[in-house]
């Protein structure tokens, strides 16, 4: 007897992804839900500054651009749709919405999740005084958004009332997925092993084609796929399985790598990934390959969440300008650097003589001479490199001053200089992130549809949940006989993010004989040593024997991450792929049967 299967599509993955996601979904996917991720921290602060110049702005245009052309089909087949474009403000994007559904003689229930804006709550939040959960930083002075993660339960609520299209503010992004099989399976608040399971297939789709092999490590094997790359749909059944595939005939790979790559990214702590409905632990999910393009994932389990949302706002820190150009010929990498410290220099004694305070940070990093690598880099001598040069200031107007002189050739330049593509540079303002812990009981979740509101009670909390043992290391590797040094790619896949100012670097064995040497080799001290130049706290490594996989938190390592971060990689979306080269000592029958290995240098 067959199980019923219920299958949803990730169509985005963030503002400015492509709008052509949700139309393979809908035409090729035959997908049963539709969901459309939108949003991220800064993206709330500019989302409120837009609704504040206009009542009818501040949510997501681009989701209504992706599925207004597919309306007729997604209507026909009975298609929902599960999206947090609603940003800043989910009414507007539901008045956008049934206005395009309207031109089409379409007609569609619409719910819009509400709470999750906590701004009109200022008052009470000050009486609190919450500290920041990671910094313990006191509240800032104002904030320009803030919104509290909200979970699940209020999209199933949505859709137990009838709702075709869910449009909510901030939600966590693998709620799009849960609400809906909440809603399929009748999911209690308390079967938290099959939450913990819905939130991963989530967490699996909310990246679109990230899923799909579109940042796999293995770049040539996805790279002819690339010009129509297929997006990700979760087949799930009722105990919370589920298969990751993609629409037949489209661009890219599902494969344990490309999945196991999805499931590490930006988790922290894979037994303790908090959710507003559930505590996750993947750390024993498992990963096999179901037929071409299809993996099935098994083995999460749940236990009950905190008492509090978490909340995410953002408040303006002071200005920042970056600019980038590029030099070519001898000594570039020499050259560049010193133009931009020359620069530097020049424009602090301006600031100084003009009576305002020096920069509060500096940042020069030349691409092309492994600047971003610290003491691993190796290139010696760059015939052509790109400088990278950050300045931050309480100030615009002092950034404003090197801006002027900036733009004048020959001014602590160097010959061979070119690529300034966008001109003079102009100060912006420096969002920072600012998360703390809320009671739920004090944010008033609402669904309303068809001008009614319905109250979405919290979650409830046993209180008696306890975090599982970690994980025991397997057995060491014997390497009492010859060995030689290779890669750490030859053996591993990697993928790597954000987490604020942290950043999560998860490293996947390729096969599960190389696990063990993965966890006596790569240690949270030998990644310490790589990003010294950049860290300022520890590195946590988490083990998830489940799918042979590590997971390292680095504490502190971003420069303040997103757009407080003048680094040219903020959200260290590269640090996975620089760590792949980390040499590893193995035994030597195993270099003479890993092809990855044949010509890389370690």
């Amino acid at each position: 007897m067959s199980r019923r299967t219920v299958r949803i599509g990730g169509a985005a993955a963030a503002w400015g992804d492509t709008i052509h996601g949700a139309r393979q979904l809908v035409e090729k996917g035959n997908v049963d839900y539709l969901v459309g991720d939108y949003l991220a921290e800064v993206t709330m602060a500019l989302l409120a500054r837009a609704r504040a110049k206009s009542p009818e702005a501040g949510f997501i245009p681009d989701w209504l651009v992706s599925v207004k052309p597919v309306l007729q089909p997604i209507r026909e087949r009975g298609i929902r749709l599960v999206t947090n474009s609603g940003g800043m403000n989910p009414h507007a994007a539901r008045d956008a919405f049934l206005a395009a559904a309207g031109e089409q003689d379409l007609d569609f229930k619409v719910a819009v999740v509400l709470g999750d804006d906590l701004m009109p709550d200022m008052e009470a939040l000050r009486r609190a005084a919450p500290l920041e959960m990671f910094s313990g930083a006191a509240l800032p002075a104002r904030f320009a958004s803030l919104n509290a993660y909200l979970g699940a339960g209020a999209i199933a609520r949505a859709l137990d009332e009838g709702a075709d299209v869910v449009i909510t503010g901030r939600v966590v992004d693998s709620a799009m997925a849960l609400g809906p099989l909440m809603h399929e399976f009748g999911w209690r608040a308390d079967d938290y092993d099959r939450l913990a399971a819905g939130s991963l297939a989530g967490h699996v789709i909310e990246c679109g084609a990230q899923a799909t092999g579109g940042l796999f490590t293995d770049w040539e094997a996805v790279a002819d796929g690339w010009p129509d790359m297929g997006f990700p749909i979760v087949e799930c059944v009722e105990d919370g399985s589920f298969t990751v595939t993609k629409p037949a005939g489209t661009g890219g790979l599902v494969s344990i790598g490309t999945v196991a790559e999805q499931i590490v990214y930006e988790i922290g702590d894979p037994q303790s990934y908090h959710l507003p409905d559930v505590i996750c632990d993947f750390s024993e999910v498992h990963l096999e390959q179901d037929g071409p393009d299809r993996v099935r994932v098994s083995g999460a389990k749940g236990r009950a969440p905190g008492p509090d949302f978490k909340v995410c706002g953002t408040h303006l820190d002071g200005y920042r300008i970056m600019t980038t150009y590029m030099i070519a010929g001898w000594q570039a990498g020499a050259k560049g650097r010193r133009s931009a410290e020359a620069l530097v220099e020049r424009t602090a004694r301006m600031l100084a003589g003009q009576g305002m305070a020096p920069y509060d940070e500096i940042s020069i990093e030349v691409i092309g001479a492994e600047d971003t690598y610290g003491a691993a880099a190796r290139v010696k001598e760059a015939r052509e490199v790109v400088v990278k040069l950050g300045l931050r200031h309480r100030q615009a107007e002092a950034l404003d001053v090197f801006a002027r002189e900036f733009a004048h050739p020959g001014v602590a330049m160097a010959q061979g200089l070119t690529g300034v593509l966008h001109g003079r540079p102009k100060p912006a303002p420096v969002l920072r992130v600012h998360s703390f812990l809320w009671p739920k009981s004090q944010v008033q979740v609402v669904v309303e549809m068809d001008g009614v509101p319905r109250a979405v009670v919290a979650v409830p909390i046993d209180g008696r949940s306890q975090p599982p043992p970690p994980p025991v290391a397997p057995p060491a590797i014997d390497l009492e006989g010859p060995t030689v040094s290779l890669p750490l790619r030859t053996l591993a896949w990697g993928r790597s993010g954000d987490k604020g100012n942290h950043a999560n670097i998860g490293i996947i064995a390729r096969e599960p004989e190389y696990y063990a040497l993965l966890v006596q080799q790569v240690t949270a001290e030998r990644i310490a040593d790589f990003f010294a130049h950049y860290l300022e706290g520890e590195v946590r490594r988490f083990l998830l024997p489940g799918f042979h996989a590590l997971n390292f938190l680095l504490h502190d390592v971003l420069g303040g991450g997103g757009t407080a971060s003048l680094r040219y990689d903020p959200q260290a979306k590269t640090y996975a792929q620089m760590v792949l080269d980390l040499p590893v000592d193995v035994p030597v029958s195993w270099a003479g049967s890993n092809e990855a290995g044949r010509s890389d240098d370690p």
